[in-house]
């Protein structure tokens, strides 16, 4: 068993696979925001493009599992290439794409 193996995520049943497309959407989202609105990062692109190929996958794979009630329209025909099209200036994404460049920025400081 390789070290990177062992820190894989457990994605057998719908509801892991479910709250790993959320976690992922949400990621695309925020970090998206950050990029493309606040001219800047806090994760690699290459993070970004990881993050962004497996929900892709996992949206492929998991058709059934895609209508979670969460942001399910925007990422209806995700292909992992840009989160240029995303709904970055959305309240609740700002809100939390500011949050955590600001605590980025703190931690940084620190």
């Amino acid at each position: 068993m390789s070290l990177d193996s062992f820190f894989e995520e457990d994605v057998d049943d719908k509801a892991s696979i479910k709250e790993l497309i959320k976690r992922r959407r949400l990621q695309m989202l925020v970090h998206s925001a950050i990029y493309y609105d606040m001219d800047t990062q806090i994760i690699t692109d290459d993070q970004w493009q990881r993050w962004a190929d497996e929900l892709q996958k996992l949206q492929e794979n998991n058709p059934d599992c895609m209508k979670i009630d969460c942001w399910d329209y925007e990422f209806r025909d995700w292909d992992g290439a840009t989160g240029a099209h995303l709904p970055h200036r959305h309240p609740w994404v700002y809100a939390k794409a500011r949050y955590m460049l600001d605590l980025s920025n703190k931690l940084s400081a620190v």
